[in-house]
């Protein structure tokens, strides 16, 4: 299921990245829950994964305090990396896609706990309403002068994809585009970008024609770019997608489960772990959740062929 480079980043993943090396790492009896002695948690970048990784580092203390046990938190660009270190028990939580957690879920290496909450957005304007929703939504960003106005003008223009397993970056808007009669990967050249704020940039640049990126990504660089909601123009959003999923491997003690639960609820609820979630995903806290809320994702992704 894996290809040969996930593979390699598999092995360097396991033998480099983690702080406890190569063949150790905690040991259990089969059949028997797996209680941690170290929460290892793994991260895919939404925007600059070295960035990410150092934003990440305050997060460990926290959730150690929390859980009164160490926190090893590491950063993956590969989603097929994170499965598959899940499903070989390198690791005990992930920050997963939706898309990305039904992958692991069919491959029996990962169970959802909580989902993420943020603050709904309006459109065209980028801007945050009051109300927490537990979706958000994709879409497909063009400049403001793109002679691209409907789905139908992508045919033959370049487009910038985040990973084939994002469902903001390549999954909903590949089956809307589907359905409007555009191929995502015959009928446009596919660029894969690693982050949504590349994807905004490839856009801003000129590096695309169009890139997917979740609603409203633009929102990551308007510090730096101030007239950037100018320069570019929204071309689509997508239906709504069930948030990120926080999973844990599925030997996870259900006790353990509990109190991970609450860690992350209590510490989106503190200012320093709130300030810290909010810069790493734009997360404004998480809520219980259960594989059932999933479903429409397992609809969309036999919908784009998985």
């Amino acid at each position: 299921m894996f290809n040969k480079s996930a593979r390699i980043g598999l092995i360097i993943f396991i033998c480099i990245s983690m702080l406890t090396g190569c063949g150790s790492g905690q040991k259990e009896k089969d059949g028997e829950a797996y209680v941690p002695k170290e929460l290892k948690i793994l991260f895919r970048p939404s925007q600059n994964a070295e960035k990410m990784e150092a934003k990440a580092k305050p997060l460990e203390k926290l959730l150690s305090d929390q859980l009164g046990i160490p926190v090893d938190i590491k950063v993956s660009t590969d989603f097929n990396v994170m499965i598959e270190a899940l499903a070989s028990k390198q690791v005990d939580i992930a920050f997963l896609t939706p898309t990305a957690y039904v992958l692991a879920k069919e491959k029996g290496a990962a169970e959802v706990i909580l989902q993420s909450q943020r603050y709904d957005i309006k459109t065209p304007t980028g801007e945050q309403t009051d109300q927490l929703v537990d979706y958000y939504r994709a879409m497909i960003l063009v400049k403001s002068d793109s002679e691209i106005k409907t789905l139908s003008d992508l045919k033959g223009k370049k487009m910038g994809w985040q990973n084939v397993t994002s469902s903001a970056g390549y999954v909903w808007p590949a089956v809307e585009m589907k359905r409007a009669g555009i191929d995502p990967e015959k009928d446009v050249q596919g660029v894969t970008l690693v982050g949504f704020d590349q994807g905004v940039l490839a856009v801003l640049n000129g590096d695309v024609d169009a890139a997917a990126v979740y609603e409203d990504a633009r929102n990551l660089l308007k510090e730096d770019y101030p007239d950037i909601f100018e320069k570019t123009r929204i071309l689509h959003v997508t239906e709504p997608i069930p948030s990120d999923a926080i999973a844990v491997r599925p030997d996870m003690d259900k006790d353990w489960i509990k109190k991970i639960q609450q860690a992350f609820i209590d510490m989106a609820k503190d200012p320093e772990g709130y300030r810290i979630v909010n810069e790493l995903y734009i997360h404004e806290g998480y809520s219980i959740s259960d594989d059932s809320k999933f479903d429409l994702v397992r609809e969309y992704n036999q919908e784009v062929g998985e």
